[in-house]
């Protein structure tokens, strides 16, 4: 599989990575099966985060007896330094490793402080990790976060449907020698191939996309792509406009921005509700307690506060009211 140096990190990871919050959902087993089966076809750059519940642990048990061949990248949402090192150990325990390939602060509000960078500066030295990266969900501050010159990754996300501006971004790091790790590939799932998204993304050099996996078949799809990566052609670039048309407007990416709600609506994760259903754990989510949380969406004041905070343009209260009908088929049994 073709490989690319992963900016100044100068590791020489695959050209698709793999994303592994999805597997979540998925028996101990038949994780780490999957994760396996990712490593034998030739993927050896995974991605996961301390908060994924036992995604990390499913890692351990699949590559630990690999570890020298794959690099792993995983993620902290420590805000004090006594939390960072606990989820630092935590994960290296859960993952049965004695490093971190790379170690990201997970989706900051703004630029983490000097006394957290000092934390991952002080990992690196002990060696616990061996480079330092950073997830952001807004374009300012993944720019900001580029400018310090700490970070040796940024992950954002990045598909068929990102703006010009976002590409911007990606040639910005490119110049900076930052590796890029593109989530949310499939646009949280409203791309239902990752073809386009591999043609759209594949010029960039510095980028790798995560796919997030959770069935073999979606492994298969990425494997064949790879075989033969589709071409940015005008016919691919006539789908991707087609895709952009309908979808665009409806892309949440979750990164809070528009909350606090005066209504008491947990925006980001009711919004994205489409998408989790068929992505992640789905016992919460389908539960009478959360159904309430989902029907708090009813009671939205209209206000235009939320639309004000989205860094993306979005309307808000209509990617809910369109969550909450979706939300009520799914646990009818009417969609899937």
């Amino acid at each position: 599989m073709d490989k690319i140096r992963l900016g100044k990190t100068n590791l020489m990871v695959t050209r698709s990575g793999f994303g592994a919050l999805p597997i979540q959902r998925l028996p101990k087993e038949e994780a780490a099966a999957l994760l396996y089966k990712a490593y034998e076809n030739g993927i050896n750059f995974f991605d996961t985060a301390n908060a994924y519940t036992d995604s990390e642990e499913k890692i351990g048990m699949a590559l630990s007896g690999v570890r020298d061949k794959v690099y792993i990248a995983t993620k902290t949402g420590s805000s004090t330094p006594d939390l960072f090192w606990k989820h630092l150990e935590l994960s290296l325990t859960r993952m049965k490793t004695d490093h971190v390939d790379i170690y990201q602060f997970h989706n900051p509000a703004q630029v983490p402080s000097d006394e957290m960078a000092n934390c991952m500066l002080r990992a690196k030295e002990q060696g616990m990790i061996r480079h330092i990266g950073v997830t952001a969900h807004r374009l300012d501050v993944a720019i900001a976060e580029a400018r310090t010159g700490l970070y040796e990754t940024i992950q954002f996300p990045l598909s068929a449907l990102s703006t010009e501006k976002e590409l911007d971004f990606v040639r910005m790091c490119r110049e900076m020698d930052i590796g890029v790790i593109a989530m949310k590939a499939l646009a949280g799932g409203l791309l239902t191939s990752a073809a386009p998204s591999m043609a759209y993304l594949r010029p960039f050099d510095n980028l790798v996309p995560i796919w997030g996996m959770q069935r073999v078949s979606e492994l298969e799809e990425v494997l064949a792509l790879e075989k033969e990566p589709p071409v940015l052609d005008a016919a691919m670039m006539e789908r991707i406009e087609k895709d952009r048309k309908d979808l665009a407007g409806d892309f949440c990416r979750g990164c809070g921005y528009c909350k606090p709600c005066p209504a008491g609506i947990q925006i980001d994760l009711c919004a994205r509700m489409p998408q989790l259903l068929r992505r992640a754990p789905i016992a919460h989510y389908v539960s009478d307690e959360f159904a309430k949380e989902m029907h708090k969406i009813e009671n939205c004041l209209h206000c235009g506060a939320c639309m004000k905070r989205c860094p993306y343009q979005l309307n808000t209260p209509a990617l809910l009211e369109a969550a909450l009908k979706d939300y009520d088929l799914f646990r009818a049994g009417k969609v899937h």
